[in-house]
């Protein structure tokens, strides 16, 4: 399914939803963000008010992974506020007016508070991020918010190509790249993977 027919479909599962929950979910690297802003763009061009709300805003500040011995492990399921995120969902299903949200910058990489507004007006929401159909623990609870599943799959190899790439734009050199995403990235997408439930779509690359 291509990215034009994905939001025909959307808008026609959203009609008589006040508002409608798109969770877009996959393994690091697999190009959810890229799928969630194509979404916004093509939504917005068919007068379908939309925003993205990124999971990625719940990351645990850095100072608090090193305190509980996780800063390797950064982008795993337990270096989230996961119930924070859950909270924020369950508001904005309940139509909550005005909610503030966070976001994360990777460049900088940390979480910035209080960066963008969601409104009523706000009709279909594209929530994106790695655990929004993990099977485990408090992640398990988010199922029954989402009114259309995506998953991103694109494959292992895929995805280490994109990772590591991913860390040589972010400064890192050669090896630490390598290292940042056969040693973190990777694991993280095996439990991604391998962990969650199905979705109503799945795409193994975008088009």
């Amino acid at each position: 399914m291509n990215t034009p027919t994905l939001v025909d479909n959307i808008i026609y599962n959203a009609k008589g939803h006040k508002r409608f929950i798109v969770a877009i979910a996959g393994p690091p690297g697999a190009g959810k963000s890229t799928l969630a802003d194509e979404l916004l763009s093509l939504l917005s061009k068919k007068a379908v008010q939309a925003r993205i709300i990124p999971m990625d805003g719940f990351h645990l500040d850095n100072v608090l992974l090193a305190q509980r011995h996780l800063t390797d492990r950064k982008g795993a399921p337990n270096t989230f506020d996961v119930a924070g995120f859950v909270h924020l969902i369950k508001r904005l299903v309940s139509l909550e007016d005005n909610v503030v949200i966070p976001t994360f910058d990777r460049n900088k990489d940390l979480c910035i508070a209080g960066s963008q507004v969601v409104s009523i007006s706000d009709r279909v929401l594209i929530v994106e991020g790695n655990y929004l159909l993990l099977k485990e623990g408090l992640w398990a609870g988010l199922s029954q918010f989402w009114d259309q599943t995506i998953f991103i799959n694109p494959g292992i190899d895929v995805l280490e190509e994109r990772l590591i790439k991913r860390w040589l734009e972010h400064g890192l050199k050669p090896e630490a790249a390598k290292l940042r995403a056969l040693g973190n990235d990777i694991p993280n997408a095996h439990c991604v993977v391998e962990h969650s439930v199905d979705a109503d779509q799945t795409l193994n690359c975008l088009t």
